[in-house]
């Protein structure tokens, strides 16, 4: 009887003892599955995370080489401009046309267009002789401000001036022709040279005149 007891008893140890070594098993088991999940979740989190940062820095790339796209655009721009000569009159086509004759605001509208290969440059107002006055008329003192800016002129481009003519009456003068100079940003005057006539009323009248500086738009263009 003691040895079946004692046998029983062994028994109900060694037995107890395995269900508690496959409970502590289980529980690892558990315990390494969700370690490996989380760590998975972790892992997934950082991808999107990367892949996320990697778009914002994309996008980022891409808005700053449009910016700086559109900066090279306005540094060439600029450039252009101060590497320009100043205009020559071999390099110029100026006409003159007589508006407004015989009214109120009558006027030789020059027109200036730089048949050159290169930017060139004008500034302030051109200098002109009407006929065969000797005299440099000078510049009209209702002019907007601003004329000792320079004026690029590409290849084709135009720009304007205007010899405003006022005639009274009496002592004045009569001529269809006149001619012009550009000036320098010192105000040093070129070689003068004729100006070509347009236009069917090409005589003119004035007893005083005097110059508008160049500007890119046509004066009194009504």
């Amino acid at each position: 009887m003691r040895t079946s007891r004692i046998r029983t008893t062994a028994l109900a140890a060694v037995t107890a003892a395995l269900a508690l070594g496959l409970t502590a098993c289980g529980g690892a088991d558990g315990d390494s599955k969700a370690s490996a999940g989380d760590k998975t979740a972790a892992t997934a989190q950082n991808q999107a995370a990367s892949n996320q940062d990697g778009k914002d820095s994309t996008q980022q790339t891409n808005s700053t080489g449009e910016k700086a796209t559109g900066g090279s655009d306005e540094v060439t721009s600029k450039d252009a401009a101060v590497g320009a000569q100043q205009c020559v009159g071999d390099e110029m086509l100026v006409t003159a046309v007589h508006r407004f004759a015989g009214q109120q605001g009558d006027h030789l509208l020059i027109t200036a267009s730089n048949q050159g290969t290169k930017p060139c440059w004008v500034t302030s107002y051109p200098a002109v002789r009407l006929g065969d006055d000797s005299l440099e008329l000078p510049h009209s003192k209702k002019d907007n401000p601003g004329g000792d800016k320079r004026i690029t002129l590409q290849p084709g481009s135009k720009v304007y001036s205007a010899v405003n003519l006022f005639d009274y009456g009496s002592k004045n003068q009569t001529a269809q022709g006149l001619a012009l100079a550009l000036r320098g940003t010192d105000g040093h005057e070129s070689p003068y040279y004729s100006v070509v006539m347009k236009g069917q009323n090409q005589k003119f009248t004035w007893t005083e005149a005097d110059v508008l500086n160049w500007n890119t738009k046509k004066p009194y263009d009504f």
